[in-house]
This record gives structure tokens, C-alpha cells and sequence, in this order.
């Protein structure tokens, strides 16, 4: 299964170590910092990977639910069949006061999950996309 993460570009280190923690849970992950080379058309390669994933992770920080391109990510999510149950907010340790008004309603309806900023315990999360959790 593709899984796509949505995050912030300062949140790359952090979502970098997700990213692996689902590789090795047998999951292929996309993420934009490994996945777009230079000189590729950014805004081509993020449509292509949202259109082809399965499940989106979105990276729950202060920086984040700032990005409108986090924001459309999700908002894309929530409106495709693709992802249909399968979009996992993830807070990350130490911003779980994230002001209500940043988060669409709906994602805070849904379960989250949460990430130390070490990028460990991630089978919670590899076990919620696959439909286990």
C-alpha cells in the first residue's frame, strides 16, 4: 500500500524517520523530500503520488497546520475514495494544544495517533493504515 506524508517542510527531519519506521513495516511510503528530484515539476510529482497513494499520514505540528500545501493535501484526502479511512493525523510530542481553528473539524473527529520527536512507535500507526488498529 502507497502512503503518502503530509508535513511541513520544517517537520521533514521528523517526518523523514516516520517515513522509515513505515518502510520497514513493509509500507511504501512517499514523501516529497526523498521522492522529488531536482528539476522535477514539484507541483506534477505531489498530484501524481496523491492520486496513486492509498493512505495519507499527516504530521500534526505548529509548522503544519500553518502550510496551505499541508492543508490541501488533507483536503484532498477527505474527499477521495482513495483515502477513505485511511487518513492518519499523527500529533507530534509536545503539540497537542494545536489551536482548534487550524485543524479542519473533521480531522479532529478522527483518531489520532501520537509521534516522539524521535520518529519511534510507529507500528500504532503502519497497523491503523493497514486496517488493524
Amino acid at each position: 500500500m502507497k502512503v503518502f506524508i503530509s508535513h511541513s517542510h520544517a517537520d521533514a527531519p521528523l517526518a523523514a524517520k516516520l517515513s522509515e519506521g513505515l518502510e520497514r513495516s513493509g509500507l511504501d511510503v512517499w514523501d516529497p523530500v526523498r521522492n522529488v528530484l531536482p528539476g522535477d515539476n514539484w507541483a506534477a510529482e505531489v498530484a501524481r503520488a496523491l492520486e496513486e497513494s492509498q493512505a495519507m499520514v499527516v504530521l500534526l505540528t505548529p509548522h503544519s497546520i500553518n502550510s496551505p500545501y499541508v492543508r490541501r493535501e488533507m483536503e484532498y484526502a477527505l474527499g477521495s475514495r482513495n483515502y477513505s479511512n485511511r487518513l492518519i493525523p499523527v500529533v507530534v510530542e509536545g503539540t497537542a494544544n494545536l489551536p482548534k481553528g487550524q485543524v479542519p473539524w473533521i480531522v479532529r473527529q478522527m483518531p489520532s495517533f501520537q509521534l516522539d520527536r524521535r520518529g519511534t512507535a510507529v507500528q500504532p500507526i503502519a497497523d491503523a493504515i493497514r486496517g488493524n488498529g
